[in-house]
């Protein structure tokens, strides 16, 4: 049924199943859009829109724009954030048939459109506030102004690409690769080459100019911290194994059958386009720029982005042409197998995509429940960045009341993201600063909180910091932790631990600590780091048939130790002595400060035979001296 209506010549069967398509997605993102918190990036993205620029530190204006429009438009919440992004992402299919009927007859321009739904990479997109929706967005228009353009030679459509091309550079440096492609296009079609000639082309290029100074602006102004970045910073530009596997990986990603379909149609427009085919030509110039650059660059770059959502821009102008490629193949399917085959491969094909498009959407919506699905998935299957941040905002706003911190005291993140969170959720009523000094790096953005007077060195030039700060726990090791909070305690003159808040099961953890001023009792050597500890014994998977002996060692150069548990399924056994001495670990970690000195270690034996045999979970539990608990150690040991 499916491939009749593909290949009927009534267009309102395909118009039918663009519509059904386009709905059921819709709903979904509507769904999720309402329910998931804000990703790091869209919440960094508000927070942008915050304090308006024409560019910022890793990207032009455009993203920050869109969400500040829909921040004041719908509310501050984060539908309202991503709402022009869901505009925006829910009109790629339109802007398909858009571009496709001015070429193709209806019906293959109704079919592309509802094929560009069964693009899992595309299905989703628009539920999240992030750069990609505009600049896939502009993109489009740009390929559809820019055909139109060279087509009819007409001003008004070189006017129109323009500016699509000037709203595209100031959405992602990125944009480039559709410019690039234009310019190849230009040169290496002899019948394209008039188009030098004409004032259109040159007016095109003048507002594209235009677009351009934000991000060349901002660049000039900041020692070239965004092309940096993008160029280099953000790629190891070292070879890695693993960006071999990209055409695996989009081959997963876009579902295999699909994936081929479209390799298919980028060979035939290459074919057509040698053959002297102008138009296909064109499609296959922004196919291939986009494709080749990312499958040429895998090893050597960032392959989280590479290798996932970068190379879409690359398959959509490919869709267009996917019908006719897909009636090509079941026509030789039928004919080298049977009719019935063709049509199984040709539904298969579609109906894999659209189930990839919703596939990918739960995926990123299983955030939302949470709860439900960690004791079927069990823990740290889930993401969770996307999830328990109204209860986090909710407690911090209680030990806001509860520690009686007034609005002129500060608070203070160990990550740009978890500050962002709040200043969303505590707009005007507090200074929020982060003293993050490594993620923000990663992601390029530690200029822009430099530029905004809200990182660690300007926390540095209060002339008193007291607030409250926050760490989350399940972000970092314990290593990174012990860091961090040397770090918080150069800031604040007294920190104190107040309590931890476990969210999602314990997959999202928080510590809180209060930061005063100096008192005549402070200790200036004292500070609530973490214990860094090991466990010995026993070994992973051990039998113990009369007695648990429990050896290992724990650091604290902060405050110091209180006590040390041992655990067995999460309940208290036995307390093990602290304070053996190991001059080895002492030695090994560099300790310095640790109130013990070398008796770092600890040791119990713990009658094992009053014990429920079977396999059970040991664990450490140590409480510090600030009040603060960790476990680490983790064995599965069987109790004979």
């Amino acid at each position: 049924m499916l491939n009749q209506r593909l290949s009927s010549n009534k267009p309102f069967s395909t118009l039918h199943l663009l519509v059904i398509g386009f709905t059921i997605i819709l709903l979904v993102k509507l769904f999720f859009a309402f329910t998931l918190d804000l990703y790091s990036d869209e919440i960094f993205y508000w927070q942008a829109s915050t304090y308006p620029a024409i560019a910022y530190s890793d990207l032009p204006f455009m993203a920050a724009l869109l969400t500040g429009i829909g921040n004041t438009l719908f509310g501050n919440n984060a539908a309202a954030i991503r709402s022009m992004f869901l505009l925006l992402g829910s009109a790629i299919p339109f802007l398909v048939l858009w571009i496709a009927q001015a070429i193709l007859p209806r019906r293959q321009a109704l079919q592309a459109a509802a094929l560009s739904l069964c693009l899992p990479l595309c299905g989703f997109l628009g539920l999240l506030a992030v750069p990609d929706v505009p600049l896939l967005f502009f993109g489009l228009v740009f390929i559809g102004t820019f055909e139109r353009a060279t087509r009819t030679g007409l001003s008004k459509y070189w006017l129109a690409a323009g500016i699509a091309a000037a709203l595209g550079v100031s959405t992602h440096y990125r944009f480039a690769l559709y410019l690039v492609a234009a310019f190849i296009y230009l040169l290496a079609f002899p019948s394209m080459h008039r188009h030098w000639r004409s004032t259109g082309l040159w007016l095109a290029a003048a507002i594209l100019l235009l677009g351009l100074y934000p991000t060349l602006s901002f660049n000039f102004s900041n020692d070239l911290s965004g092309i940096d970045y993008h160029l280099l910073e953000r790629h190891p530009w070292e070879f890695q194994a693993e960006g071999l596997l990209h055409a695996v990986k989009q081959a997963v990603l876009v579902t295999p059958l699909l994936y081929l379909a479209l390799l298919f149609t980028l060979y035939r427009l290459c074919i057509a386009a040698r053959a002297g085919d102008t138009r296909k030509g064109l499609f296959a110039s922004f196919a291939l720029c986009n494709l080749g650059v990312y499958l040429m660059l895998a090893p050597w770059t960032d392959s989280t982005r590479t290798s996932i959502h970068w190379p879409l821009s690359g398959y959509l102008p490919l869709v267009i042409f996917l019908p006719e490629t897909l009636l090509v193949c079941r026509e030789y399917l039928a004919q080298r197998f049977n009719p019935q085959l063709a049509q199984r491969v040709l539904v298969a094909t579609v109906l894999i995509g659209f189930t990839g498009s919703l596939a990918a959407l739960a995926g990123l919506g299983t955030q939302v429940f949470h709860q439900q699905l960690r004791p079927i998935l069990g823990a740290g299957v889930l993401s969770n960045k996307m999830a328990g941040w109204k209860d986090f905002a909710e407690h911090v706003e209680l030990l806001i009341a509860e520690q009686g911190i007034g609005p002129d005291e500060v608070i203070v993140s160990d990550n740009y993201y978890t500050a962002a969170q709040l200043a969303l959720a505590l707009p005007t009523k507090h200074e929020i600063y982060n003293i993050d000094e490594d993620k923000a790096i990663r992601d390029g953005r530690a200029v822009q909180y430099q530029l905004w007077q809200r990182n660690g060195a300007a926390l540095a030039n209060l002339a008193q910091a007291t607030g409250l700060f926050i760490t989350e726990d399940s972000t970092m090791t314990v290593t990174d932790k012990i860091e961090i909070l040397q770090r918080a305690c150069e800031r604040f003159p007294q920190l104190t631990y107040l309590s931890e808040l476990s969210l999602l099961s314990g997959d999202k953890r928080f510590s809180f600590y209060r930061g005063k001023e100096a008192s005549a009792s402070t200790n200036p050597n004292t500070c609530p780091k973490p214990t860094l500890g090991w466990l010995d014994l026993p070994s992973n998977h051990a039998d113990i048939e009369s007695a648990i002996n429990v050896s290992g060692w724990v650091i604290n150069e902060g405050l110091g130790v209180s006590s040390v548990e041992v655990l067995l399924d999460g309940l208290v056994i036995g307390q093990a002595r602290y304070g053996v001495s190991r001059p080895d670990v002492a030695q090994a970690m560099s300790v310095e400060n640790d109130l013990n000195g070398e008796n770092l270690g600890f040791e119990a034996n713990i009658d094992s035979r009053e014990l429920p045999k079977g396999r059970a979970t040991l664990s450490i539990k140590v409480v510090g001296v600030s009040g603060e608990i960790q476990y680490f150690g983790t064995r599965e040991v069987l109790i004979q």
